[in-house]
């Protein structure tokens, strides 16, 4: 069965772009799409779906709002925006974000990164995790002996992730399968009691487990 989808865009070119991806699609069903943040309300309290992917800058609101409305409801927010500091990055992650995508992400990108998000992934576009990274790098401080026992396989696993790779990149490096990937990486989400890759990136510096040089 096709997951559905739910796009909230204002801008009416790239609405267009990623709805003609998501048409296509296999195993995906654009379910609704709109403009605003009004649209995205109306959208998520009538159609049934699992993903949502909405942009930050409505007309009308915050993204944000429909990101919360969604993890509230159930629904996966992704959310793709031009933003890319590391305040509106950290400020989705704690409103539920699953994922955060930039604008510059071609459609099989978005497309991919979707399926991560439906597999139990965060996707996290590389540019976003080096601006973690620059932000965290001098806040490098806790020593890791409360940390949590990862693995080898994990730590590897769990560096590729801090450097923004994919799962196709990280599972291609370590000569594994993307779903053993996509196992590791949600044993490593245990451990760290986060939900999210920006979560993980976060916990995993302050802990020591990765470095930011490494």
């Amino acid at each position: 069965m096709a997951a559905r989808v739910i796009l909230i865009e204002d801008e009416a070119a790239t609405r267009t772009h990623l709805a003609g991806a998501l048409q296509g699609a296999p195993g995906l069903e654009l379910c609704g799409v709109g403009g605003s943040l009004r649209d995205g309300e109306r959208l998520l309290e009538e159609t049934p779906a699992e993903v949502l992917l909405t942009d930050l800058g409505l007309p009308d609101g915050s993204g944000l709002e429909l990101v919360r409305l969604a993890a509230r409801r159930g629904v996966l927010p992704l959310v793709i925006t031009v933003f890319g500091d590391d305040a509106h990055v950290l400020e989705a992650i704690r409103a539920g974000a699953m994922g955060y995508l930039l604008k510059d992400q071609d459609a099989q990108a978005v497309l991919q990164s979707i399926s991560e998000v439906l597999d139990g992934g965060s996707p996290i576009s590389p540019a976003i995790a080096r601006t973690l990274l620059a932000d965290l790098r001098a806040r490098q401080g806790p020593e890791p002996g409360d940390a949590p026992q990862l693995t080898e396989r994990e730590r590897e696993v769990l560096r590729g992730i801090v450097k923004g790779f994919t799962y196709a990149e990280i599972a291609d490096i370590l000569e594994l399968s993307t779903h053993t990937v996509s196992t590791h990486v949600r044993k490593v989400y245990g451990k760290l009691a986060v939900n999210s890759r920006g979560e993980a990136v976060y916990e995993a510096l302050q802990l020591g487990l990765v470095s930011a040089d490494d």
